[in-house]
């Protein structure tokens, strides 16, 4: 499940980076690493959709911010 999670993680952060590059320089770095192929790309973003559903549940069903009081 860690690992999961991390990996999660890490898609979420270069998912943001490409992102980032996009609106700053109008680059789409993401598109450009899929090969200009748009089935290439939605699927990438689709993954990135899920992964960003089971972080959000990570964050609910596993509470590890629980002990930060």
């Amino acid at each position: 499940m860690r690992l999961s999670a991390v990996i999660c993680t890490i898609n979420l952060i270069v998912l943001g980076i490409c992102g980032g590059v996009y609106a700053f320089s109008g680059f789409n770095l993401l598109l450009f690493l899929c090969f200009d192929n748009f089935t290439a790309m939605r699927a990438v973003l689709g993954l990135c959709f899920v992964s960003a559903l089971f972080s959000a549940y990570a964050l609910i069903a596993f509470r590890p911010y629980r002990g930060l009081r």
